[in-house]
């Protein structure tokens, strides 16, 4: 009698195990909340589905990121930031031999297929002074630029789910 019930609290367990977590353990690492979001289960990390679609600087990018996404898509949260250099890293498919694809602006990036930039440069939350990183998705490094210039940076929201 006892085993009986012990297997079947065993195979309650896994069912709810393989209910609850079946994106991760299915092999998913990202999925498309299908609400403007994406979420990386393998860095706890919830992605901006698209950038901001236009050349924009550092503070315009920190106000897309901080006011005009949040309102633009219908989640409730309000934790969105700009995204740190290794967290834009992580974006970058471990496949060296993955092309990417040709966004918008006629560059290739670099960058896992469920997010879509529009051109491959993101605007990271790290600064100094006058200048800010950014992530180049065609290459896969970073560098720093100024602040105020815009040429065809981008921005990316990101948020820690908790």
């Amino acid at each position: 009698m006892r085993r009986c019930r012990f297997a079947a609290m065993v195979g309650a367990l896994v069912w709810l195990a393989a209910v609850m977590g079946g994106a991760v353990h299915a092999g998913e690492r990202f999925t498309d909340n299908g609400d403007g979001t994406v979420t990386d289960h393998e860095t706890s990390l919830m992605w901006s589905r698209s950038d901001n679609q236009g050349n924009i600087s550092w503070r315009e990018a920190r106000q897309w990121v901080l006011f005009t996404f949040p309102y633009s898509i219908p989640t409730l949260y309000n934790d969105w930031r700009m995204p740190t250099v290794s967290e834009l890293a992580t974006l970058v498919p471990s496949d060296p031999d993955d092309k990417g694809y040709e966004s918008t602006c006629g560059q290739r990036v670099r960058i896992v297929p469920q997010i879509r930039l529009s051109c491959g440069w993101v605007w990271s939350a790290e600064t100094s002074a006058i200048q800010a990183l950014v992530f180049n998705f065609q290459r896969g490094v970073s560098y720093s630029d100024r602040m105020a210039h815009r040429k065809a940076y981008r921005a990316l929201a990101v948020r820690t789910i908790e």
